[in-house]
């Protein structure tokens, strides 16, 4: 990596933003020149997934696994305005585990939201991993990244919901996971911003009523013991990458004990900040 990614390492006051609400917007995280190459790049993408399994056009959908499907969404890997603040957030030892790209397509004609609802869906993420962990609060494991192609910058456009310090309640607060809860809000973000959650945050998508669909691009990271959530298809990318790209995407040169009891050369991450004076205090 080059140290010029360094100055955007996470600040004091986004690190306690994270810890306090669970998420942290970060404004122009990428161009707009990357978001007018990524908007094609996954319009195509959806495209071929909904002709593959069958689906309507109106669907809204979870695409898994997208970072495999092209070229173009390799860069954002180990972006310099978002990496370096996912490793001070965990630390070195991590991995990519996780990539969706969620597409929410503009709800039929003459629907509304007073009409048809906001569409909520409140949930933790990771699965059973909140049944299996005995601690309370749970621990926070993995983090992810979204990056929003489509302007949310107003309400009734596919919004993401968050209920800001929910991260630390195992049980959701309220009645009903498909009703609005008291504290929860719509994230209001033009496109090329990133926003960044804890895994435990209780949040949901919405309905969309907007004549675009939304889309949004998210990276999952997580600690490298902690197996992959996606049948990840990487291995097309690993002759071109670095270390550093190398361990993200799950490589190992000690075999199973090179993810729990890294050497330098599986964690080559944790080398280069030794070397940059810029490992995280924990």
């Amino acid at each position: 990596m080059e140290p010029a990614c360094l100055q955007y390492q996470v600040t004091d006051e986004e690190q306690a933003a994270f810890e306090w609400d669970g998420y942290l917007i970060v404004n122009n995280a990428i161009p707009q020149s990357l978001v007018e190459q990524l908007v094609p790049v996954s319009d195509g993408v959806d495209a071929r997934e909904r002709e593959r399994m069958g689906l309507a056009p109106e669907a809204r959908i979870n695409h898994y696994d997208f970072i495999g499907k092209d070229d173009a969404y390799l860069q954002l890997l180990d972006w310099e305005t978002t990496f370096p603040k996912v490793w001070g957030l965990l630390n070195w030892h991590i991995q990519l585990y996780h990539t969706h790209m969620t597409y929410t397509p503009p709800e039929p004609a003459g629907h509304t939201a007073e009409t048809h609802g906001i569409g909520l869906g409140w949930h933790q993420d990771s699965g059973t991993l909140n049944q299996d962990l005995e601690s309370a609060p749970r621990p926070r494991v993995s983090l992810k990244v979204a990056y929003f192609l489509s302007d949310t910058s107003e309400t009734g456009r596919g919004n993401f919901y968050v209920l800001p310090g929910s991260h630390l309640l195992d049980d959701f607060p309220g009645a009903d996971r498909k009703g609005l809860v008291d504290g929860g809000i719509p994230v209001c973000v033009p496109p090329g911003t990133a926003v960044f959650f804890d895994r435990r945050l209780w949040h949901s998508g919405s309905h969309n009523y907007w004549h675009e669909p939304r889309r949004v691009l998210f990276y999952g990271y997580s600690y490298r013991w902690l197996r992959p959530r996606d049948d990840m298809t990487v291995g097309h990318y690993l002759d071109r990458c670095d270390p550093i790209q190398q361990q993200l995407l799950g490589v190992t040169h000690s075999g199973g004990r090179g993810y729990t009891s890294p050497t330098d050369e599986d964690a080559p991450l944790r080398v280069w900040l030794e070397e940059q004076g810029a490992l995280p205090k924990r």
